[in-house]
């Protein structure tokens, strides 16, 4: 019911929204003589802002067709190397001729960005893939809006996650580096496990964790406690919701975008009244780089996708309830997932000490659970001024978090060609 009455009060206020946009051209109009005074200004502030706040967000551009590399901007071309209905396996081609004008080889290691499956599209990940890309063959996972599959294409959960991150991993072929951001820690490192149990030649030769809970029970946030405090019941009574009419996806049940969204949202509602306070006063001020950097966190920010119930349910049983994996109790199709088992997978760790989605302690918590991991290929790495989202995006993340990632990322790299040499000759 409640995503028939979102729905419902989304269409309701169409006329309006059209009212406000038909309202801020005529106030923006350059044949309005009152358009550069201060009512004009206002009039086309408060229009602007009641069609950002009613309107629907799609799924955002990746906007990567050119990287800076080397001072020089670099082509690129957006691949779909595999899929499944829940998912697009990502490739971000770098234009072999524009990488020898800019001094770097071709051949890169192999990066796979597993991008979060928690209300937001992966192209949150932008800024992360960008820098990547300036050193890296980079895949993302393009995870897919459950509303827009249909109910004939049947489950997707937690194990099905694991499942498919091993499947891509094998499609990009051996030894390549995978890299687990905020949600995707857990499952992730589940399928390197069950790689490295079965010695499988596609399992990668490093992964990486960025704010993500693999352990949950240290530093407990918000999100956590909230997890702990209500009963399972209670998640699937009031989160769960079913996918109305004419969604491809018509009669599933889903954890829906726009409840994951407000449940972020009201945890800074102040910061973010604030920051539209200061996107309707640069409005009025006509200070451009003030718009358009609002405008270009909140068209990502309000931009989000629905999840399965069987995944959300499962997520938070197996990760913020239960603690399968830290507790060494996860099984996946039967089969024990044993961490102890990674022994030629390089590892590292990323986290903000301003995190309060992931709290420090969460995500470092592999290297405990991994100790079979020599120290040589281990690295962990706290950053002091970040938080969740500057973990893996932003100025901080471009300049202090990146170059370490990529460093770790190329001593495995080596470790592993020395390693498989000997094989190889044989």
């Amino acid at each position: 019911m409640l995503y028939s009455l979102h729905e419902f009060a989304y269409h309701t206020a169409t006329p309006f929204r059209i009212g406000a946009r038909l309202a801020g051209q005529f106030w923006r109009s350059p044949l309005n003589p009152a358009a550069d005074t201060a009512l004009g200004r206002t009039a086309y502030a408060s229009a602007e802002l009641f069609e950002g706040l009613t309107r629907r967000y799609g799924k955002p551009d990746w906007g990567l067709e050119t990287v800076e590399i080397g001072g020089r901007r670099v082509r690129t071309s957006e691949q779909v190397v595999w899929s499944s209905p829940w998912c697009r396996l990502l490739r971000f081609a770098r234009h072999v001729g524009d990488l020898k004008r800019a001094g770097r080889p071709a051949a890169a290691p192999a990066v796979l960005l597993v991008a979060p499956l928690s209300g937001h599209y992966a192209t949150l990940l932008r800024g992360t893939a960008e820098a990547f890309l300036q050193d890296h063959d980079v895949y993302v996972t393009d995870w897919t809006n459950a509303r827009q599959v249909p109910m004939l294409e049947g489950r997707f959960d937690f194990f099905d996650y694991i499942d498919h991150v091993r499947t891509m991993l094998g499609v990009i072929g051996p030894r390549a580096h995978v890299v687990g951001v905020c949600q995707p820690g857990p499952p992730v490192l589940a399928a390197c496990a069950l790689m490295a149990g079965d010695e499988d030649p596609n399992r990668p030769a490093s992964m990486t964790f960025m704010g993500s809970p693999i352990d949950a029970r240290l530093s407990p946030t918000v999100t956590n406690q909230l997890a702990e405090e209500k009963p399972f019941t209670w998640f699937r009574s009031n989160m769960i919701h079913t996918v109305p009419w004419p969604y491809p996806g018509f009669g599933r049940r889903v954890y829906p975008g726009f409840v994951q969204l407000y449940s972020f949202m009201s945890m800074n509602e102040e910061r973010h009244r604030d920051a539209h306070h200061e996107y309707f006063q640069h409005l009025v001020n006509g200070d451009g780089d003030g718009v358009e950097k609002h405008e270009e966190f909140y068209n990502e920010y309000l931009s989000v996708l629905d999840l399965t119930e069987e995944f959300y349910l499962q997520t938070i049983d197996i990760v913020f309830q239960q603690h399968l994996l830290p507790r060494g109790l996860l099984e996946h199709r039967g089969r024990k997932v044993d961490l102890g088992g990674i022994t030629d997978i390089g590892l590292m760790t990323v986290e903000g000490a301003k995190d309060d989605i992931s709290g420090v302690g969460q995500t470092q918590a592999a290297h405990g659970l991994c100790g079979a991991i020599p120290d040589d290929r281990r690295t962990l790495y706290v950053h002091p001024e970040v938080g969740h989202y500057g973990v893996f995006n932003g100025r901080r993340f471009r300049d202090d978090i990146y170059p370490r990632v990529r460093d770790f990322i190329a001593l495995n790299e080596a470790l592993c060609a020395v390693s498989e040499r000997p094989a190889a000759a044989a």
